[in-house]
């Protein structure tokens, strides 16, 4: 990864933004690609608006963010990642769309190149096996958001080759984050670990056993977390948990893995947390 210098993100939303905008800041050319015009414009828009923060802030200058955007390229067209020496998928957690993204990301990438999918639960074997070349595709999976986040987790699939993990993990420091590597099974290290807890703590207010803010508050001061298990769920949002939860039940058949009813009754509602101004708390 020491001469890539071009880097295909697939996907404008959260992740791919926030994926785009730390590759731009890396001194990486970025092509971050959706399904139209006003998706990539929106991108766009957040990736600039978290460069300014960082200039009135004084962490970065005029000049420097200017020539951020200025590697950035917009597009709608898969045939604009054909120069690209590594693409990362960044779609939301439908493995079915998943699928079908890299199925033509890999109809087009350049020999040599290394494709990668931002999965925060699907078996990366799993999705490997529907690849050209198998050995060449990786997990890359970073946090939200993603210029804050340090970690990234590189998911080796029972076909990734060790070049691909060195190479992704190089990638990974390139780009200022700690790339820590996992082997490839349901949510990883930190999903496995998380989701089960958030999960626990969606059944805990169902119950009635506190108020949201008392059950953040309370993990919050007595277990020294940055923030409360309720709110950390509606940042993440509530459909990418229980996206996550309903992975976990189906591939480990175990019940301890079942999604909350409360949890599935506010995906339905539209209730997603921070991206629809409302969850277990209100955003405005």
């Amino acid at each position: 990864m020491a001469t890539s210098q071009a880097i295909g993100v697939i996907g404008a939303g959260t992740m791919g933004n926030g994926i785009a905008q730390v590759c731009v800041l890396a001194g990486l050319s970025v092509v971050m690609l959706d399904v139209d015009d006003k998706r990539v414009g929106k991108g766009r828009d957040a990736i600039a608006g978290g460069l300014e923060r960082l200039v009135k802030k004084g962490k970065l200058s005029a000049g420097d963010r200017d020539g951020a955007l200025g590697r950035l390229r917009g597009a709608t067209d898969y045939r604009a990642l054909a120069d690209c020496d590594f693409l990362v998928e960044a779609a939301t957690e439908d493995e079915g769309l998943k699928l079908k993204i890299l199925r033509q990301a890999d109809g087009l990438a350049k020999d040599g190149a290394i494709i990668a999918t931002n999965t925060s639960s699907i078996s990366i074997t799993k999705l490997g096996a529907s690849m050209k070349r198998p050995a060449r595709f990786v997990g890359l999976h970073f946090f939200n958001p993603v210029p804050v986040m340090a970690l990234v987790e590189v998911v080796r699939g029972r076909q990734t080759d060790d070049a691909t993990v060195e190479a992704a993990a190089a990638l990974a420091k390139r780009l200022g984050k700690t790339p820590v590597v996992v082997k490839d099974s349901p949510g990883f290290v930190v999903n496995r670990l998380l989701c089960p807890m958030l999960n626990e703590a969606v059944l805990a207010y169902g119950e009635g056993i506190a108020t949201a803010a008392d059950i953040d508050e309370a993990m919050k001061l007595g277990c020294n977390h940055p923030i409360g298990p309720l709110a950390l769920a509606d940042l993440i949002g509530l459909d990418v948990l229980l996206a996550v939860m309903e992975v976990f039940h189906r591939d480990f058949k175990d019940p301890k893995y079942r999604p909350a009813p409360l949890l599935k009754e506010m995906v339905a509602e539209g209730r997603l947390g921070r991206k629809s101004g409302r969850g277990f708390h209100t955003y405005t």
